[in-house]
């Protein structure tokens, strides 16, 4: 079996795609593509892709004894489902953002230079934001605070009680706030209680709904 051949037989072994493979390693997707194709020849990856898809480190790099190690050890590590499909979705500003209706092509060339994935399949047009501020940092309950990626599909179901990412007319960049409903009108709401709640009226645009949240520590 040639290197290239182990390469795709490790992941396979693994149950990935060639995307989740590619982010377990940190790496980019078209590096492991060229890897199985035998465009590489090696890998100085090839550690981290045989520890991510439970091989021998020698097996990969020599195609030496067995593919997977026999061992009594017991473990504390057990499978998972993964995954089907991951979605790569841009990382834009806030500004951006609050443009985002303007645009006449969701993802324009140069649009993002950074990009994150998720297991989200959209409804519409979506991007990832990186929250500012602590006004949606909470005392309780659900929290989303400063620093953390929430991703924002535009075509998702808006309604009270969801928390969304809206544009008033007074600013020239998004807010992320919940919305909330009250004898009819409908109010901008932030999680933390220092902060007083917006009306959202005819001039205010729902940009979209945050429908993931994640974060580094």
């Amino acid at each position: 079996m040639e290197y290239k051949e182990r390469i795709k037989a490790a992941r396979r072994h693994a149950g990935f795609t060639q995307a989740q493979l590619a982010k377990l390693v940190g790496i980019d997707q078209a590096s492991i593509s060229d890897l199985e194709r035998g465009r590489s020849q090696r890998s100085s990856y090839n550690a981290s892709i045989a520890k991510a898809c439970g091989v021998s480190a020698i097996w990969i790099e020599s195609g030496s004894g067995p593919m997977v190690s026999e061992t009594t050890e017991q473990s504390n590590v057990k499978d998972v489902v993964q995954p089907q499909m991951l979605y790569r979705y841009p990382v834009i500003s806030w500004v951006s953002a609050g443009s985002w209706e303007e645009a006449v092509q969701p993802y324009p060339d140069g649009f993002s230079d950074r990009y994150e994935i998720s297991d989200y399949d959209s409804k519409g047009p979506a991007f990832w934001l990186e929250v500012k501020g602590d006004s949606m940092t909470a005392p309780a309950g659900v929290s989303v605070p400063e620093g953390m990626m929430i991703l924002v599909d535009t075509e998702a179901d808006v309604k009270p009680g969801k928390l969304v990412i809206a544009k008033l007319p007074a600013s020239n960049e998004a807010t992320f706030k919940k919305l909330v409903e009250d004898g009819g009108v409908r109010y901008l709401k932030p999680l933390n209680p220092a902060y007083k709640m917006v009306e959202c009226d005819e001039n205010c645009r729902i940009i979209g709904v945050a429908v993931r949240m994640t974060g580094k520590l």
